[in-house]
Protein backbone atom coordinates (compact mmCIF):
# COMPACT_ATOMS: atom_id res chain seq x y z
CA UNK A 1 0.00 0.00 0.00
CA UNK A 2 1.03 3.24 -0.66
CA UNK A 3 2.06 5.39 1.98
CA UNK A 4 2.14 9.62 2.70
CA UNK A 5 2.78 11.38 5.67
CA UNK A 6 1.08 14.40 6.60
CA UNK A 7 3.22 17.35 7.71
CA UNK A 8 1.68 17.67 11.18
CA UNK A 9 2.83 13.44 11.63
CA UNK A 10 6.52 14.34 10.97
CA UNK A 11 6.22 17.59 13.64
CA UNK A 12 4.58 15.31 16.10
CA UNK A 13 6.93 12.54 15.03
CA UNK A 14 10.06 14.63 15.47
CA UNK A 15 8.68 15.88 19.02
CA UNK A 16 7.77 12.47 20.43
CA UNK A 17 10.64 10.59 19.26
CA UNK A 18 13.61 12.64 18.27
CA UNK A 19 16.14 11.24 20.13
CA UNK A 20 14.86 7.73 20.63
CA UNK A 21 16.86 6.40 17.58
CA UNK A 22 16.07 2.29 18.64
CA UNK A 23 11.80 3.61 17.94
CA UNK A 24 12.77 5.29 14.94
CA UNK A 25 14.28 2.02 13.34
CA UNK A 26 11.40 -0.11 14.43
CA UNK A 27 8.92 2.90 12.73
CA UNK A 28 10.50 2.07 9.54
CA UNK A 29 11.08 -1.72 9.76
CA UNK A 30 6.64 -1.21 10.89
CA UNK A 31 6.35 1.08 8.30
CA UNK A 32 7.84 -1.34 5.35
CA UNK A 33 5.60 -4.04 6.78
CA UNK A 34 2.63 -1.73 6.62
CA UNK A 35 3.21 -1.27 3.11
CA UNK A 36 3.73 -4.51 1.56
CA UNK A 37 0.75 -6.14 3.96
CA UNK A 38 -1.13 -3.86 6.10
CA UNK A 39 -3.50 -6.64 7.32
CA UNK A 40 0.18 -8.60 9.03
CA UNK A 41 -0.93 -9.84 11.58
CA UNK A 42 2.43 -8.26 13.75
CA UNK A 43 0.68 -5.03 12.83
CA UNK A 44 -2.18 -5.38 15.39
CA UNK A 45 -4.21 -3.26 12.75
CA UNK A 46 -7.55 -2.42 13.41
CA UNK A 47 -10.07 0.19 13.21
CA UNK A 48 -11.04 2.87 15.35
CA UNK A 49 -14.62 3.62 16.88
CA UNK A 50 -16.32 6.83 18.90
CA UNK A 51 -14.75 10.43 17.87
CA UNK A 52 -11.83 8.39 15.90
CA UNK A 53 -14.49 6.42 13.78
CA UNK A 54 -13.33 6.36 9.74
CA UNK A 55 -9.63 5.92 11.23
CA UNK A 56 -7.54 3.29 11.61
CA UNK A 57 -4.44 2.24 13.57
CA UNK A 58 -1.28 0.01 13.99
CA UNK A 59 1.02 -0.95 16.35
CA UNK A 60 4.74 0.11 16.41
CA UNK A 61 5.46 -1.40 19.25
CA UNK A 62 3.14 -2.81 22.26
CA UNK A 63 1.98 0.87 23.37
CA UNK A 64 3.18 3.38 20.28
CA UNK A 65 0.44 3.33 17.46
CA UNK A 66 0.14 4.74 14.36
CA UNK A 67 -3.33 6.42 13.51
CA UNK A 68 -4.17 6.90 10.08
CA UNK A 69 -6.87 6.99 6.91
CA UNK A 70 -7.35 5.50 3.77
CA UNK A 71 -8.14 7.78 0.78
CA UNK A 72 -8.25 6.10 -2.71
CA UNK A 73 -5.59 3.79 -2.15
CA UNK A 74 -3.03 5.63 -0.23
CA UNK A 75 -2.32 5.47 3.57
CA UNK A 76 -2.38 9.17 5.47
CA UNK A 77 -0.11 8.86 8.48
CA UNK A 78 -1.65 10.93 10.78
CA UNK A 79 -0.58 10.46 14.13
CA UNK A 80 1.74 8.48 16.29
CA UNK A 81 2.13 8.26 20.06
CA UNK A 82 1.30 6.27 22.97
CA UNK A 83 -1.93 4.95 23.67
CA UNK A 84 -2.79 7.94 26.09
CA UNK A 85 -1.31 10.33 23.96
CA UNK A 86 -3.46 9.47 20.71
CA UNK A 87 -6.47 8.71 22.24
Amino acid sequence: MKVEVKKKFIRIFDKRFRSDKALQEKFKERTKMFEVNPSNIFLHDHKLTGDKEGFRAFSITGDIRVIYVIEKGTAYFLDIGTHNQIY
